[in-house]
């Protein structure tokens, strides 16, 4: 060990220190295009309040095939509101989806787009859409003039319920999901109940397994509230399924500015129970069941598997399998019981590929309590395939 004079002849070491406090508004309105709604302009006002705003708006061409009318209602809402923004050419159409993120030259041309209307970092890049391209435009803002002003206008019920609250955009790369991205939190986030009267059954039912998710690892009065209203929800009911996004986002919000961690400097991804096997599921039935389908499944799987491990008492698994079928999941894919070369279970290395993506010690969460995560280092294969078994047997 050199002592103190002696390091000091190899010169010395000053530690740079400074703190970055970040807010954004998550507004939860309906019609947000309504020419007498204020929320989209005071989005964009909160900070210069009399300056007309230049912005690049992007939108999910799913988005545009289910409302027609929008594009002609965002013009209307300019026209109407001339002197506080400034639409810059025409509107961007990305693929909806996970194409989104699965096509490298996206990124490309977002960015083209970008520069083609010259945003710069007081004027913004607007998407509308679902998580994917919510994904792939707020990558693409982050990165260009090392990060534009981004606003958010979710239009799925997982968007607005979990991911397009959060602070993270990222791309699949390489055959990985997510493997490109950042850490770059929002300007704005307006979540408009109006978008999700537009979705197919299939898509408004994929982002409630978030709202399960987080109900089970942070608050277990609001998954009894989801057991209460599961039929209500299971219809659809615009209230009711209003009064879960909110209260899902919020419990989401709540866990990346007071959980210590929003950037995932650490090992420990709370926010992702359930989603080791989800995101290896997607990838082997190449989407063919969607995140919130896969998610749905994982949460199933790892709620089975701490009944198993003697974390969470005998019957729990049967309760949260029970409401994901009542909400209207299926709980059973082929590609569960999938062996590659050497005989294991293809999921597995899901979770060599979820520890990969932090780097670290393997930590996934689990639960020991209906609304009480926990973090566990290892995961034993045999009762994994136990699990597996157990959903297999429920399947019909």
């Amino acid at each position: 060990m050199l002592d103190r004079s002696r390091r000091a002849a190899w010169g010395e070491a000053y530690v740079q220190r400074f703190a970055v406090a970040y807010d954004f508004p998550v507004v939860f309105t309906r019609n947000a295009f309504d020419p007498e709604n204020p929320t989209f302009v005071d989005a964009l006002r909160r900070r210069e309040g009399t300056k007309r705003h230049r912005l690049a708006l992007f939108i999910d061409s799913g988005v545009l095939a289910a409302m027609p009318g929008l594009q002609r209602a965002i013009q209307r809402y300019a026209a109407a509101h001339a002197d506080a923004l400034r639409i810059e050419g025409d509107l961007v159409v990305v693929p909806g989806g996970e194409e989104a993120k699965r096509r490298p030259e996206l990124v490309e041309r977002l960015l083209a787009a970008l520069a083609a209307r010259a945003i710069d970092r007081h004027s913004f890049a607007v998407a509308i859409g679902g998580g994917a391209v919510l994904d792939a435009v707020g990558y693409a803002a982050a990165i260009f003039h090392r990060g534009v002003r981004h606003v958010r206008l979710p239009t799925t019920v997982l968007a607005q319920a979990d991911s397009g609250v959060g602070v993270k955009n990222a791309v699949n790369a390489f055959g990985m999901k997510n493997l490109v991205g950042t850490f770059a939190p929002p300007f704005a986030i307006i979540n408009d109940g109006a978008f999700i009267d537009h979705l197919a059954p299939r898509d408004k039912r994929g982002g409630m397994a978030e709202a399960v998710k987080v109900g089970l690892i942070r608050d277990g009065a609001f998954f009894a509230w989801i057991e209460a209203n599961a039929d209500a929800l299971a219809r659809f009911h615009p209230n009711t399924l209003d009064r879960l996004i909110e209260r899902s986002a919020r419990l989401h919000m709540r866990q990346i500015g007071e959980g210590g961690d929003p950037f995932e400097t650490g090992s420990a991804r709370p926010l992702d129970y359930g989603h080791w096997s989800a995101h290896k599921l997607e990838s082997l039935t190449d989407h063919q069941v969607s995140h919130g389908e896969a998610v749905a499944i994982g949460i199933a799987l790892d709620t089975r598997y701490a009944v198993l491990c003697g974390l969470l008492p005998d019957g729990e698994d049967e309760r949260v399998h029970r409401l994901l079928r009542r909400l209207g999941f299926d709980l059973w894919s082929e590609a569960l019981a999938r062996r590659d070369a050497d005989g294991q279970l293809a999921i597995l290395k899901g979770l060599r590929e979820f520890q990969e993506h932090l780097g670290g010690e393997l930590t996934v969460t689990l639960i020991d309590a209906i609304g009480h995560g926990v973090e566990v280092n290892r995961m034993d294969h045999a009762l994994i395939a136990d699990a597996v078994g157990w959903l297999a047997e429920r399947r019909a």
